[in-house]
């Protein structure tokens, strides 16, 4: 894909050209040559465009979540949201973060295999000092965790794997479980340095703290549901399988569901005064003629014609016809 030029680029491009310290001709013969773009085999792009994008609006969702959920637990201002969706080696990554960080290891049953949901201590540390108390100040002093504290920051990001869920719920139902908690990066490998990883860079603010939640989601535990991830998946209708009887059944319901059915034996229009005279023995003429039929409504709708009557002395209608379509709309 071609780089985009800034504004700054373009005019500094039109102004070389109309000075002449560069040939139009030139560059379109350079443009005509072929060219040739390094690959490396290292940072093999194993997840295409559609599903890093279905990534990153996967966990745009998360980033809300965790944010209404760290709101809540720490009781301060939380601001999250996505920075940045890459794939590259999972050894890159591994140098990528801090030598002494927060690292929550987890499996996602029922995939094979484990994620990474990296902390930075400085976050870390302002969430353990709004829980115990304190105003959200970061001590950065992760290489010697008491018990305690990595006590009560397993239970806060336990926690989080339920937003995580939620929020992978519209792809597949997970059950996340807590494995355990690392701080030192070199001492965990998950899977074999060159694996591609896609790493969702989560940019956090907690009260004035600032720094980065790191998900490292490794190509071959996705693997499985990398073909619900495409565009092509989204778009698609799912078909519901009807259980035996289904229809059945419904047919059956709606063939007792109540319906309310009038027959209008004609209408009138009077003032209030008439009304508020009104006496027994009265009459009120109506706009019905007595050889017009009457219309008879099904909740509502015009449906049939009829002509009113008596059976067994009580006051009825007869069906005479059914109001078509175009009559109705009439």
């Amino acid at each position: 894909m071609a780089d985009v030029l800034s504004q700054g680029e373009i005019d500094a491009l039109l102004s070389a050209l109309s000075t002449g310290e560069m040939n139009a001709d030139e560059l379109k013969k350079e443009e005509k040559e072929s060219k040739v773009k390094v690959y490396d085999f290292k940072r093999a792009l194993r997840f295409s465009k559609d599903q890093i994008r279905s990534l990153s609006r996967i966990h745009e969702n998360f980033a809300r979540l965790l944010t209404t959920y760290f709101s809540a637990q720490l009781r301060t201002h939380v601001q999250i949201s996505v920075a940045s969706v890459d794939q590259l080696p999972y050894e890159e990554f591994i140098r990528s973060i801090p030598k002494m960080t927060i690292l929550n290891v987890f499996e996602p049953y029922p995939l094979d295999g484990r994620l990474l949901m990296e902390i930075n201590p400085n976050i870390a540390y302002a969430m353990l000092d709004r829980l115990l108390g304190g105003r959200g100040v970061s001590v950065n002093k992760v290489e010697n965790l008491t018990e305690i504290e990595t006590r009560i920051m397993s239970q806060l990001f336990q926690r989080t794997l339920d937003s995580f869920q939620e929020a992978w719920s519209s792809v597949i139902e997970l059950d996340p479980v807590m494995e355990e908690i690392e701080v030192n990066p070199q001492f965990l490998q998950m899977v074999s340095p060159n694996e591609t990883v896609v790493v969702i860079s989560l940019s956090t603010t907690i009260a004035e703290t600032s720094g980065m939640i790191n998900i490292c989601l490794p190509h071959v535990v996705l693997e499985e549901v990398l073909p619900k991830l495409s565009v092509h998946y989204w778009m698609q209708e799912k078909k519901k399988q009807r259980e035996p009887g289904e229809i059945e059944s419904i047919e059956m319901n709606i063939q007792k569901a109540p319906l309310l059915i009038q027959a209008e034996l004609g209408r009138s229009e009077i003032s209030i005064q008439e009304f508020l005279h009104l006496d027994q023995g009265d009459v009120i003429e109506l706009n019905q003629l007595i050889n017009q039929p009457l219309i008879v409504t099904v909740g509502g709708e015009r449906k049939y014609h009829a002509q009113p009557g008596k059976s067994k002395n009580k006051i009825a209608v007869q069906v005479t016809g059914i109001i078509e379509e175009a009559e109705e709309n009439e």
